[in-house]
């Protein structure tokens, strides 16, 4: 077998192994919130991911991808073609083990930072510090504060507006029959351009801005038009007399009261002293009783229709960016994968490679593979680690994040799925008070951020020696 024969089977492992890892860690982004949230059992959040993963990358995936990724490397430093070979082929295999290494613990990480890291560490083993743009990388590390900072803001926007305008009102079936088309309207109509402006952008069909927006104002309104004809089909229902809830701005203003009490206890003494102490107590008594029973006004049969309302939202809104998704991602084993392979056919370094049927195949299978073995532990973290989701936290947070991705394409910034998503679920979190998330889940999320890059670009540059090494003993 020639050397040639040999890398190509290699790459093309390499190349199915990273999409593996993409669906076993970044699929988790359209899906864990539902899962986590109760609106799809895991098996169905397969069983969607695996259908429209696969189909996005493979009718809507890049037909052209990037050889020097996202204009990293300065492509002229490669005076052997066989060079960006090994190199693509170590990029794959070092983004497929750190992705692999990151779902065993369930920390969700971005591919497309990973795969960045990768590009970087071979470019430095290959051409030095110099070789390598980094004012683009700059460019690209700050989505790891623009990501999770701005879909951590919407989400909790979106979810207070939900909790004020729903929950704490005293007919909360009546209120969400009226929101919930509109609603409706707005996410098919976000989730529509993100899909057909970002998500199908490298579709045939060439589609401005002004012609996609039109199309998903279309889809909206159909989406209006059915949520309003369903939400009329809903019996009337009103909240029992008994089942009061309490808004939690009650609960906010005593701990404020709480508060000031106890500075009036610190400079009284005596008898005053006594009686403040005692008003502190009962203050304290009655905002536990206060947020005790608004717990349990959300148990009630109301707000289990609510829930459910938004559990079909939910599930619409993950099955729109698990779509996307596809499109959009594959390219991160598949881009690598086609550079190798055009090399090796060609002998010619390409600014622009073309990608085959059967490569966007792999690489979606691949990703409905991953999805099925390992998806699990990384939806397992997006949806019950960060903090407790039900359809409109989930909702919220999906949301949040498909608003996030769509203003970030339009204004050119780059953005991490991945990072947004975690931010969303964050931001629902602190809608219901710091206390609500699991600090230390998101404190290993956090690390696990800051080392991704660096982790990859190590990982490269001791599997691209390693190959040079082999190669340079079997020629």
């Amino acid at each position: 077998m020639t050397l040639e024969m040999s890398l190509l089977i290699c790459v093309v492992i390499a190349g199915a192994y990273m999409a593996w890892n993409i669906g076993a860690n970044d699929v988790a982004n359209a899906m864990g919130t539902s899962v986590g949230s109760g609106a799809l059992t895991l098996r169905q959040a397969v069983i969607l991911a695996a259908i429209l993963e696969f189909s996005g990358a493979f009718l809507f995936g890049s037909h052209v991808s990037e050889t020097i990724q996202s204009g990293l490397v300065d492509a002229s430093i490669f005076k052997n073609p066989m060079i960006v070979v090994y190199g693509m082929l170590a990029a794959l295999l070092s983004a497929g083990i750190w992705l692999q290494i990151a779902s065993y613990f369930g920390w969700p990480v971005s591919t497309t930072h990973t795969i960045v890291g990768a590009v970087v560490g071979f470019g430095v083993v290959a051409g030095g510090m110099d070789a390598i743009y980094w004012e683009n990388v700059s460019f690209i590390a700050t989505s790891w504060i623009l990501s999770p900072f701005i879909g951590g803001i919407l989400s909790y926007a979106i979810f207070s507006f939900l909790r004020k305008r729903i929950f704490y009102v005293r007919d909360p079936v009546a209120a969400a029959k009226r929101i919930t088309p509109p609603i409706c309207f707005i996410v098919l109509f976000v989730l529509s351009l993100v899909m057909l402006y970002k998500g199908l952008s490298n579709v045939d069909v060439h589609l401005n801005f002004f012609e996609s927006t039109l199309m998903s104002a279309a889809i909206g309104a159909l989406g209006y038009a059915i949520a309003f004809l369903c939400v009329r089909r809903m019996g009337d229902t009103t909240l029992k007399a008994q089942a009061v809830v309490y808004h939690p701005e009650l609960a906010r203003e005593l701990d404020k009261a709480r508060k000031h009490l106890m500075q009036v206890q610190l400079a009284s003494e005596g008898a005053i002293h006594y009686q403040v102490n005692e008003l502190i107590e009962g203050v304290s008594s009655l905002n536990d009783t206060l947020k005790t029973r608004s717990e349990k006004g959300h148990e009630c049969e109301e707000y289990a229709t609510v829930e459910k309302i938004f559990g079909y939202l939910q599930i619409m809104s993950a099955c729109l960016m698990a779509f996307a998704h596809g499109a959009n991602d594959v390219a991160n084993a598949i881009g690598p994968l086609s550079a190798a392979i055009n090399i090796l056919n060609t002998g010619v370094i390409a600014v622009h490679s073309t990608v085959s049927t059967w490569a966007l195949g792999l690489g979606g299978l691949g990703i409905v593979v991953g999805l099925a073995t390992w998806g699990w532990r990384v939806i397992e973290t997006i949806g019950k680690k960060i903090t407790e989701l039900t359809p409109t936290r989930g909702f919220s947070a999906e949301f949040g994040a498909a608003a996030t991705i769509l203003l970030a394409s339009r204004l050119g910034l780059p953005i991490s799925t991945t990072h947004t998503l975690v931010g969303s679920v964050i931001g629902v979190g602190l809608a219901r008070g710091i206390e609500a998330l699991d600090l230390r889940t998101t404190q290993f999320i956090f690390v696990s951020w800051l080392v991704t890059v660096p982790a990859g670009a190590i990982l490269t540059i001791g599997i691209y020696q390693v190959i040079l090494f082999i190669t340079s003993h079997t020629a």
